[in-house]
């Protein structure tokens, strides 16, 4: 009876959270416009709708052309940049030979002095970097680097929300309309409620799946789902198109990811700080209904040891102040 007892005390222990339901859900296309139609309860089990149209142009034909990072593809294209570059303008008294086809392709350099071969290999080197940062910049990726240091290249969620936050333009009066008081926290929460209730699926390896499975932020909202990676981003648009100036980090964790805003705490929430800002964090994901500064168990224990990467989400520099308001 003892051991019952200590089992149940610590099952009553641990925080309960109502679990999201999207209770309605209906998009109808027009000639110009998608219409969106959602229903679902919030955090305290209280029914919230809301209704938009967007325009179809720009949900079809925004960010058309993403797709799963190919690495075959980016090497195809570096070094046909490469070979390009290398044909307008030689390396003095270096000779250049291209061997090979395709993934096999491989350069030969050869000179009579040993420092210029060497100078030569660090301009290649140079030459790689640079243009496989544009390869991925053009597909909407980019490196990151792990807690733990690995290196690895997924999509760029910070660009894929910036360049999504005029799209949800439409959502602030509609959002400021329906929240009572215009606190940062509340109209926080009621987006949380919102992207919670989406259907989720599951994230891929972000180090492993090169994209596979993310959607940006109109398609998440077409689609009616999104892994956590996904529903981060349309958050954190939706966020900036609402609060302008807010300072906020995207944090990811292993198979998951975050949200940070620059406001301040209350009683023991946890927080980042990251160049001297502190930050509490959001749960965007779901099931759980979670209000900004809750977190899941996991999402703490990897916050509180240091298991997690942030990537800054500012307001362009003309708006960015250190104003946490709503305008």
């Amino acid at each position: 009876m003892r051991f019952i007892g200590i089992v149940v005390f610590l099952i009553l222990g641990l925080p309960s959270y109502a679990w999201a339901e999207q209770l309605d859900f209906s998009k109808k296309i027009t000639d110009e416009y998608v219409q969106f139609n959602y229903q679902w309860l919030d955090q305290a089990q209280q029914t919230q709708s809301l209704s938009f149209a967007i325009n179809k142009v720009i949900i079809f034909d925004r960010f058309r052309n993403f797709k799963g990072y190919s690495a075959p593809h980016a090497k195809k294209y570096v070094d046909q940049k490469i070979r390009q570059k290398l044909s307008q303008n030689p390396i003095d008294n270096v000779q250049t030979k291209f061997i090979g086809t395709g993934d096999n392709l491989q350069i030969e350099l050869k000179s009579d002095n040993q420092n210029t071969l060497d100078q030569a290999y660090k301009t290649i080197t140079k030459l790689k970097q640079g243009f496989m940062s544009e390869h991925l910049a053009r597909n909407f990726y980019t490196q990151f680097v792990s807690y733990d240091n690995n290196v690895s290249i997924k999509p760029d969620h910070v660009r894929f929300a910036q360049t999504s936050v005029a799209d949800f333009s439409v959502l602030k009066a509609l959002i400021l309309n329906k929240v009572s008081s215009q606190n940062v926290r509340e109209v926080g929460d009621y987006v949380l409620g919102f992207v919670q209730s989406i259907p989720y699926s599951t994230l891929e390896s972000r180090t492993t799946s090169t994209g596979a499975g993310f959607n940006p932020p109109l398609q998440t909202l077409f689609q009616n789902q999104g892994d956590c990676d996904s529903k981060v981003t349309l958050t954190a648009a939706i966020y900036r198109a609402l609060m302008p100036r807010m300072k906020m980090m995207l944090v990811f964790i292993d198979n998951h990811a975050l949200l940070a805003i620059n406001i301040p705490s209350k009683g023991n929430e946890l927080t980042i700080t990251v160049d001297g800002l502190a930050y509490i964090l959001a749960e965007p994901t779901g099931p759980a209904l979670m209000r900004v500064g809750e977190l899941t168990a996991d999402s703490e224990f990897a916050i509180r040891n240091g298991r997690y990467y942030a990537e800054a989400f500012f307001a362009e520099p003309s708006a960015e102040t250190n104003s946490n308001s709503l305008n």
